[in-house]
Formats: structure tokens, C-alpha cells, sequence
């Protein structure tokens, strides 16, 4: 049986992070005999470092890893290039994406796809969103089909899943170190030639994220601009 590690990336997340490692760890123990829960603290400020202690010291499959740099993208590099795991996945600590589609995501890892990850506009997918975080996240999705010739229907989702090879081989080439990592990790691993699979979710918008749109929508156009380039280097 592979072994199966779950990474949650948290910033300040003292509120939620024990009510999502239960969750988590609920879910595991039904779908998995051997497995991890990795919770990856970016350094937080406030008392999420140590209810992640408290977390490991309380349940044998919960671990945490600390780093003193904000960024998902840099949490994610660092979880999955430490663990011996066969299969390695995250999710966002406020279970926006309901966790029935975990096995699947594993599942289909299982199967010989390189890359799995969540899709909330799939004609499947069901979806609770504002309509202005709506918009916004097609018409991104918009920009990677015409400037990357990307074609999936969501890059962002905070629902994942790799295999061992591409956390040795791609996860350590990928530049961007902040929400941009999702999209490079997919974008490259197309390019690449590794096997890729789209699964329906459903997702329920957390209100209280923190996420600066404005900020984030600007990383995100020069970062789509700095791949195309790359690609373009490369004869893509």
C-alpha cells in the first residue's frame, strides 16, 4: 500500500487549524493504512506553530514543519521534498473542497496520473462562490487558456495530489513561491509530458479568507508573463 502524506498549509491560522486536522484525520483513517498529516506552518504570529506541536504531540500520523518565509508555493516545496511518501497531497485548512474527493485524488495518482488536482468549473463540479471571486477566477482561467494555451478549467483549486517523481523532478524547478505554484506546477507538468487528471469538486467559499485580491490578481499576470517566456525559451 503507497504511503499517503497531506500537507496543509497554514499562515495565522489558530482559529481553524485544529478543527481541520480532525476533519482531515477522520478521513484518513477510513481511506488509508498508512499515511501523514503534515501541517506546514508559514510563519505564522500568532498561537498556529504551537497548536500544530500541540496536534503532533496528541495524534501519531500529525507532524508540522515550521518556515520563517510566508508562501504556499514555498510550503509545499518544502513538505514535498522531505517526506518519504509514495503520493503526496494538500488542501487549503478551511476544507473549501469537500473531503469525499480526496480518494479520488489519490486514487487517480494510484492509476499512473502524475498530477491530480480539484476543478470547481467542470461541467460536474458544484460551486459556492461570490460572484466576484467568480468572475475573477474565469477570467483568469481565461488569461492561462490565452497566453499559455492552457487547457483545463481551473488551475487554482487548493486541492491536490502528486506522485514521489514529480516531487523529485518538477516541484524543485518551479520559480514562484506563492499562489502562483499551483498553475506553474500544472503548466509545467503539461509541457513536460506527464500525465495530468481534472476532477470535479465540491466547493464551498470560506467568507473569512484573507487572500488580497488585488495583490494576488498582479503576482499573477506577471508570473503568467514570465512562463510564457520560459516556455517560449524552450521551443513550446
Amino acid at each position: 500500500m503507497p504511503k499517503i502524506s497531506v500537507v496543509i498549509p497554514v499562515y495565522n491560522e489558530e482559529e481553524q487549524l485544529e478543527w481541520s486536522v480532525k476533519e482531515v484525520l477522520k478521513v484518513c483513517k477510513k481511506n488509508y493504512k498508512d499515511f501523514e498529516i503534515l501541517i506546514a506552518d508559514n510563519a505564522s504570529t500568532d498561537r498556529t506553530l504551537e497548536i500544530a506541536k500541540k496536534l503532533k504531540n496528541k495524534y501519531k500520523q500529525v507532524n508540522y514543519i515550521h518556515l520563517d518565509q510566508k508562501g504556499r508555493g514555498r510550503a509545499l516545496k518544502r513538505a514535498w521534498t522531505s517526506t518519504d511518501a509514495d503520493i503526496m497531497c494538500y488542501m487549503d485548512v478551511d476544507l473549501s473542497t469537500d473531503l469525499r474527493h480526496l480518494g479520488q485524488l489519490t486514487d487517480a495518482i494510484e492509476k499512473g496520473y502524475d498530477i491530480s488536482f480539484g476543478s470547481r468549473h467542470h461541467e460536474e463540479s458544484k460551486l459556492e462562490r461570490s460572484l466576484k471571486r467568480d468572475v475573477l477566477s474565469k477570467g483568469y482561467n481565461f488569461l492561462l487558456r490565452a497566453f499559455l494555451n492552457f487547457p483545463f478549467n481551473d488551475a487554482q483549486c487548493g486541492f491536490k495530489a502528486i506522485n514521489s517523481q514529480i516531487a523529485k523532478e518538477l516541484v524543485p524547478e518551479i520559480e514562484n513561491n506563492e499562489w502562483f505554484f499551483d498553475t506553474e506546477l500544472i503548466v509545467k507538468g503539461l509541457h513536460a509530458g506527464y500525465r495530468l487528471k481534472s476532477i470535479p469538486v465540491e466547493w464551498i467559499e470560506d467568507k473569512g479568507s484573507t487572500v488580497k485580491i488585488k495583490k494576488t490578481v498582479e503576482s499573477y499576470l506577471k508570473n503568467i508573463f514570465r512562463v510564457r517566456k520560459e516556455l517560449r525559451g524552450n521551443g513550446i
